[in-house]
Parts: structure tokens; sequence; C-alpha cells
């Protein structure tokens, strides 16, 4: 079907620079952004996302098979476009799928005969076949498993995770038709350490990808409401989940903040199609609810813990440990740390956040606050609320002068030792 595989991955971010690097060690890959100083960055062999090593990227740039470029037409003649933009949701929490039929435009506007379209990015059953291949048919004037075909993979990339990584998570693949997913699951094969499983059809992997992140978001949500009701009755939450752990079949969940960019979009998206079928998702948008709620209830429970030891609220200064929606990692999207700030902004309080994972200017640009890198020393703060488990922070001193007498130490994450801590979750 494709006798010489030339591939472009459209989308150089988390997910698809890791694929484009591995996938240009064996074929001739080109990976494709429109931000045209990520690819200045990246030809540089430098990755801020911090998902590929320096030293393994710049090798890669040096062969004869690998480039990355924001130049439209050095993907033309590419045979194999793979698709690993954002789908995110809007403030009214519903499925945003305009950049991924602006790409189907974009590749459509190059299909030749023969050639075939992978999607990794995660979409609710059905978005591949019934919304992105009328706009590949349309731009292309081609017809749909005759002269193009297209397959589904979902992205399974965990940030800053470095044991799990791309080539050692098993693959799920799929393709519209017989042949077309039988090569695409050999195409995976070739550079998926872990091996690949092959989906009954598109839409089937489509449904497992959004339901992997739902499950989890529904276990994270029903420890965040124990965590609440444990913090009524007295009790601690980690000790706990400890007991009840000793059970073989226990499933170990923590309570926490939900952010990122998949367990706190995905079930929004299997949300969407379940009530276009006329089904109210009673349990997958509960657990959203509760999820989302957590930045607010943290920063409330911190000024009742103030309020208790007859802290001044008026002007207070309150410290916050990390802003990525995730530990050692920059990654800060959908980060629900900006929940908490924004709560305790409505305070009257002035709050410093610090965290040196993540990119000040972009944090600036996306939320209009200032991230520090270490904790200032001319500040004299009340509180301080550990967000992010990045290990930096066990070196904290919270009996130093920067913390008042009767300051307030709040952990989100169990992170830090509980004779310290006022409460958390």
């Amino acid at each position: 079907m494709i006798p010489e595989k030339k591939i472009a991955i459209i989308g150089l971010g988390y997910v698809g620079l890791p694929l484009a690097v591995e996938f240009g060690q064996k074929y001739k890959t080109v990976g494709y952004d429109l931000n045209k100083k990520r690819i200045q960055t990246l030809q540089k062999g430098f990755d801020d996302t911090l998902e590929i090593d320096s030293e393994y990227l710049t090798k890669t740039l040096k062969n004869k098979f690998f480039k990355v470029t924001s130049r439209k037409q050095d993907i033309k003649s590419c045979n194999i476009f793979i698709i690993t933009v954002p789908t995110p949701i809007d403030k009214h929490n519903r499925p945003v799928l305009s950049p991924l039929l602006a790409v189907s435009e974009l590749v459509g506007s190059m299909l030749k005969k023969g050639d075939i379209v992978i999607y990794e990015s995660t979409v609710y059953p059905g978005v591949t076949e019934d919304e992105c291949v009328p706009v590949l048919e349309k731009v292309s004037c081609l017809i749909y498993n005759l002269d193009f075909f297209v397959g589904y993979s979902p992205e399974r990339i965990n940030p800053g995770d470095k044991e799990h990584t791309l080539t050692k998570i098993l693959k799920v693949t799929s393709g519209s038709n017989k042949k077309v997913a039988e090569v695409i699951d050999k195409l995976y094969k070739s550079i998926i350490v872990a091996g690949t499983y092959k989906a009954a059809s598109i839409k089937v992997a489509e449904a497992a990808k959004v339901i992997e992140n739902s499950q989890r978001d529904i276990n994270i949500a029903f420890v965040n409401e124990l965590a609440k009701i444990f913090n009524l009755l007295g009790l601690n939450t980690n000790q706990v989940l400890e007991a009840a752990a000793t059970k073989w079949n226990f499933l170990n969940f923590k309570p926490g903040l939900v952010g990122g960019h998949c367990i706190g979009v995905d079930p929004y998206y299997l949300a969407q199609k379940a009530q276009e079928v006329d089904h109210h998702p009673e349990i997958i948008l509960s657990g959203r609810r509760v999820n989302d709620s957590m930045g607010k209830y943290v920063a409330s429970e911190t000024v009742k813990l103030m309020l208790k030891k007859q802290v001044q609220l008026r002007n207070s200064n309150i410290l916050i440990l990390g802003f990525t929606f995730k530990e050692e990692c920059p990654d800060f999207r959908n980060t629900k740390v900006i929940d908490i700030i924004q709560e305790l902004f409505s305070y009257g309080l002035n709050i410093t956040t610090v965290d040196p994972w993540v990119d000040k200017k972009k944090v600036f640009d996306e939320y209009g606050i200032n991230i520090f890198k270490d904790i200032p020393k001319k500040i004299k703060f009340d509180a301080a609320i550990l967000a992010v488990g990045h290990s930096c922070f066990r070196k904290i001193n919270f009996n130093s002068n920067n913390m008042t007498k009767n300051k307030v130490i709040y952990d989100v994450k169990g992170f830090l030792d509980s004779e310290i801590t006022d409460g958390g979750l």
C-alpha cells in the first residue's frame, strides 16, 4: 500500500515530538509545527517540554531521515500524516474540535491517492470518521477508503514520566479497513517496544482512549470526596487509605488537584457524546464537579485554619509551592493551582507562587501572574500551601525567618511530614 514510508507528524508538543523522534530513527520523517519559535528551539537541540533529552534530539536531527519545520511545503510529499494537535474544552466545558478540523483541512490539501491519515488526538467516539473524514474528502476531492485511508491510535504520553516513555507503553491502533489497520499496526509496532493492540474499529479505539482517563478521573473524585468527609471527622485521609490498601484488590488512588491535558478534559468529551445520544452521564459529570471544586476547597480550608490560629487575613502573605499540573514537569496546561490562587485573591490576600519548573513568561502570558524560581527572602509568609510535590520543596525549612510564628502549612499532596502541617487532603 505504501511502498516507501514518508511520515509527517503534525503538532510537536508533548505527544508529537517523542513520536517524530522515534519514527525519525527508522523512516523519512518530518515534524511540523506552526510555532516557529518552537521549531527554532528544537533545531538547536533543545526541547523545552523536557520530554526528549537534548543529546538524543541532536543525534536524531543529524541523521538523514529526520527534520523539523514550520513550512507547509516540507510535508507535501509525505504519504503518512499523523495528527497530534490538542483537543481542549472551552469555558463551558464543551469540546473544541477547531484545531483538529483545521489540521484536517491542511492535510486534505496535500492528500494523494494511497495516503494514510492517522489521528492521535483525544476525541469522543465518531469524531475521526464523522467530523474529520468529511473535511479530508471535501478538501482533497478524494474518496475515503478508496483513494485515501484513515486510522486512529490514541496517545498515552505521561508528561514528566521518564519510566513509561512512548516506546514502553502498549499502543492501541486501528484503521478504516482491515488492510490499512494491519499497515498502521505494523508501523507502530516497528517503534513500540511494549507492543501494540489492534482495536476492532476506529470508534472502539476512540472510546477506549476517552474512558481510560474518565475512569481515573472518577476514582480520584471518589478519594477527593473521602478527603472532605475525613477532614470533617478529624481523620487523616492518607492514614485511612494506607490501612485500606492492605486489601489485595483495593485501588490505590490519592486525593488531589486534577489538571493536565487529559484527565481533567477527556471526561467532558465522553459526556458530550453521551448527551448527543440522549443519555445524561451522572457519574462522569458528578466526578468532574468534585474534582473541579478542589482548588476552591483547598483555598477555603487554608483560610479557615488561618482564622483558627487568629492570623489576620487582610494583607496577609500566602506562599504557593508549585504551579505545574504534576510533579517534576514543566507542563502547566489546565493546572488547577490557578483555582487556589484565584480563590485566595478573592479574600484580598497577597499571593506569591514559586515553581522552578515552569517558564515564567509563558505563565504570565496565559494567566497574568508572576512565578518565582525561589522563595523571596524579603517576604514574611503567614501561610504556605504545598500544591505540587516537586522534590526540591522537601528542602524547605518552614520554621525559617520567612514564616510567621502562627503560620499555617497546608499540604495538598501528603508530601510533607504530617507533624509540621496544619491540614491537607
